[in-house]
């Protein structure tokens, strides 16, 4: 089936032209003028991809956003103006999966969104193609379980709830414990070549997954950070 997208923004021609777009290449488009309406409907009818405006009226996509966040791990794609660096920064730590600055070519914004979808699709896929068992499905690393079919998470038996990038990038750390990932090789687990990230990306991604490790174990220190190297799950 096709993907169900939610577009929200509170320019109608936006909203209209990549609507069009994308339903041109067989998705399904729900289509809200500002983050209060999408969050009711949101909550009535979920989807498989969120593409949100920050800056709109009633509700600014950073706090429709957090607000989705605290039920759902839906990917998300942020729309930035041109010179919104730190509303980039704040969105990657909220939890979106990419962003993409205004103005932008609709065939960009293609390229990002089947990026995102392959992502979020992509374990669950492989382990169905290669017919895997549950235990090559699964990884365990002492107290932290991550099942790459579903991408779902546990710590000591709590449910962490992570996007897809940062599952990704928990999943090349805890691939080799005790081992030195360097920014560079955590972009390419978690990104494709097409997209471009920054070091400040992928450290917006460590913090927020330490905060979330933290919010069910407060003594969580299970990713190390070696200055000038880059990051290790500990054995």
């Amino acid at each position: 089936m096709a993907a169900t997208i939610a577009l929200v923004d509170d320019d109608q021609n936006i909203l209209t032209s990549v609507s069009i777009a994308l339903e041109a290449e067989g998705f399904a488009v729900r289509t809200y003028a500002d983050g209060e309406e999408a969050l009711h409907g949101l909550d009535r009818q979920p989807v498989d991809l969120l593409i949100l405006d920050i800056k709109m009226p009633r509700m600014d996509g950073l706090e429709l956003l957090n607000r989705i966040r605290r039920t759902s791990d839906v990917p998300a794609i942020f729309l930035t103006s041109k010179d919104d660096e730190i509303d980039e920064v704040l969105g990657l730590k909220m939890g979106a999966d990419d962003y993409i600055r205004k103005p932008f070519s609709q065939r960009l914004l293609l390229e990002r969104i089947r990026s995102v979808l392959r992502r979020a699709s992509g374990a669950a896929a492989a382990a169905a193609g290669q017919g895997r068992g549950a235990d090559e499905q699964t990884i365990t690393r002492g107290s932290l379980v991550l099942d790459t079919s579903r991408h779902a998470c546990t710590w000591r038996g709590n449910e962490v709830v992570l996007t897809v990038t940062e599952f990704l990038i928990l999943q090349a750390l805890a691939t080799r414990p005790g081992h030195v990932k360097s920014r560079d090789q955590l972009m390419d687990a978690a990104y494709d070549d097409q997209i471009y990230v920054d070091d400040r990306t992928i450290d917006s991604h460590i913090k927020r997954l330490r905060k979330k490790f933290k919010a069910v174990d407060a003594e969580f220190d299970g990713i190390e950070t070696l200055y000038g190297l880059g990051y290790r799950f500990r054995e």
